[in-house]
């Protein structure tokens, strides 16, 4: 075939509109497109830049969200079959129902993992009525903007977190038992600030974090406070207000995420899926 006659190919391309100037973007391509997995370096390039990527009512099926999740890199299942798990309160759904009550505060995945989740994707399902918003804030941001002197600060000190800390979100005053178990589960120190292996540092907080080492407690507890208003401030906070079908893709290493309230009986159904981690905090 001559080169006059030879078919043009063009390049697949990623058609983006971005959402607030420190986060979150909206993806516009078709579910075909998606699932072709030509577009999967962008989107990671694109996560890594943003934050917080929305795929406005690509409504993908269980199978089609983990096929999606697989071409973006390596897939970490919550379920024996390796289905998306089906994130709800109703008990008969989720046997862990409680414990998702601590997502209405800010948090991240996987602090308790030598290697915490890349990344999340969560396809709406069934929405409450009201309520039921997910926030995300971008602590690659956040940490970027801090007065040299509070990452001077912060630069080498580390933190305890512990599920502990983030289940006294939900129930302050415990009984001694159920404190008990909560304590058994393994918790973690971690530093304030990932150096992460591109170079950018990420701030490392959340309603897990019970206490920095070597401050009194109450100083260590003000600092937490202070660096978790600061990253939630509306310059790097983004709000998602969900539809049916909407799907929505978070960096678990440079944001923290939560629900915002809604009624508990209200069948809020979300499929999520992962992306194991590929580097350990440090």
């Amino acid at each position: 075939m001559s080169s006059k006659a030879a078919a043009y190919i063009a390049e697949p391309q990623l058609f983006v509109e971005r959402i607030k100037s420190e986060i979150g973007a909206r993806i516009l391509n078709s579910k075909a497109e998606l699932l072709s997995g030509d577009l999967a370096g962008d989107i990671r390039r694109l996560l890594e830049e943003r934050g917080v990527l929305v795929f406005p009512q690509v409504d993908f099926t269980g199978d089609e969200q983990v096929a999606f999740t697989q071409t973006l890199g390596d897939y970490a299942p919550d379920t024996p079959d390796g289905s998306a798990l089906r994130l709800s309160y109703d008990p008969a759904t989720n046997a862990s129902s409680e414990y998702l009550k601590g997502s209405f505060f800010w948090h991240f995945d996987g602090y308790m993992n030598d290697v915490p989740i890349l990344a999340s994707i969560m396809c709406a399902k069934i929405l409450s009525p009201t309520g039921g918003e997910t926030e995300f804030c971008n602590t690659y941001a956040a940490y970027e903007a801090l007065p040299d002197e509070r990452k001077c600060q912060i630069e080498v000190l580390r933190a305890v977190h512990a599920l502990a800390a983030a289940q006294l979100s939900v129930e302050p005053e415990p009984s001694y038992a159920s404190f008990r178990q909560w304590r058994n589960i393994p918790h973690r120190e971690l530093p304030l600030v990932w150096t992460h292996r591109s170079g950018r540092k990420s701030l490392v907080i959340g309603n897990s974090a019970v206490n920095i080492l070597g401050m009194d407690p109450l100083d260590g507890l003000d600092l937490l406070v202070w660096l978790r208003d600061w990253a939630t401030q509306d310059r790097f906070r983004y709000r998602h207000n969900w539809s049916a079908g909407d799907v929505v893709m978070w960096d678990n290493t440079g944001t923290l995420h939560r629900a915002r309230p809604y009624p508990l009986d209200s069948g809020r159904l979300m499929h999520r899926t992962k992306l194991a981690g590929e580097e350990p905090f440090a």
